[in-house]
């Protein structure tokens, strides 16, 4: 079988606002976001431009995230008293809001233009594809895939995001899909599917870039990402239609990701697709870019 086709140029990739999820403004290094009920202030250095609304606008919202020196960490600031946790949805996926401790708040919305994408590439395998989620987080791409027909494994190393993923999966009335959730160090649990010979249809591949395994394990992704694709790569089935990789790193960009790919799949056919994942605010012609992605796929789906 032929290489991958790498595609020539970088792709795009939108994500619009939802019922539940709207980019309302951006600008001065921050933006303005609505999740379901509450509006919510974040830093964002990138958003160099100068915001739409009026400062009384910003001021208003419900929630504001204060940043510290050390990366990603920082505290929120509250006007009124939202709910620590509160319902929202993408499609029939049904999951919770929380204010964490990192600015975010449990989900990642630039992330809807992936899961439309992994929605159509499950529903057309016209079967039950076993699919792989690595660093799953709280399982929103994987309940996806669930709710489209997939056979899913959901892997992350925090307990605590498993039992949120697993919370979220009753909340969608997709408890009783085949879905398994374990929480484990990735890496070590590729390398022991690798052993036993197991294979899947599709893999999602989405790794920060620190982390600590249950048991300690250190994840550094420049140094650790190339073997784990690689192990990643060797679980793909002959009949195998997707390998999804993200990444939020500011050193890192979509074509070395699809560079990556394009190394460990050599032989295997198919297109390599790469680029950006964005938010696009709600007037349309503004978006943030807010991580880099390359995903191999071997099937007729839409570019």
């Amino acid at each position: 079988m032929s290489a991958p086709l790498t595609a020539e140029t970088a792709l795009l990739m939108r994500t619009r606002g939802w019922s539940d999820y709207a980019l309302l403004d951006s600008g001065n290094g921050r933006k303005l976001e609505r999740y379901g009920p509450y509006t919510v202030v974040r830093p964002e250095p990138q958003c160099l431009w100068t915001p739409r609304s009026p400062e009384s606008v910003w001021a208003g919202a419900d929630a504001v995230f204060d940043p510290t020196d050390e990366e990603d960490a920082g505290r929120w600031r509250f006007r009124g008293r939202p709910k620590e946790v509160w319902p929202l949805s993408w499609g029939k996926v049904r999951f919770q809001g929380r204010f964490t401790a990192f600015r975010h708040l449990a989900f990642f919305p630039e992330q809807a233009a992936n899961w439309a994408w992994l929605d159509e590439a499950v529903r057309g395998s016209g079967g039950h594809p076993k699919v792989l989620n690595l660093f799953g987080y709280t399982g929103v791409a994987s309940l996806v895939m669930a709710a489209a027909g997939a056979a899913v494994t959901h892997v992350d190393a925090s307990k605590k995001a498993v039992a949120w993923a697993r919370e979220n999966a009753e909340r969608s009335g997709l408890a009783d899909r085949p879905v398994r959730w374990i929480t484990e160090d990735a890496r070590k649990y590729v390398q022991r599917e690798v052993r036993r010979g197991s294979t899947y249809e599709g893999i999602i591949l989405d790794p920060p870039k620190y982390g600590r395994g249950p048991t300690g394990e250190v994840w550094r992704l420049f140094e650790d990402l190339p073997e784990l694709a690689g192990l990643c790569a060797q679980l793909l089935s002959e009949n195998a239609r997707f390998l999804v990789l993200n990444a939020y790193a500011e050193r890192i960009s979509g074509a070395a990701l699809a560079g990556l790919l394009a190394e460990k799949l050599a032989g295997r056919g198919g297109r390599i697709e790469w680029g950006e994942l964005a938010l696009e605010e709600a007037r349309g012609d503004r978006a943030i870019g807010m991580s880099f992605f390359a995903r191999w796929s071997n099937w007729g789906g839409p570019a």
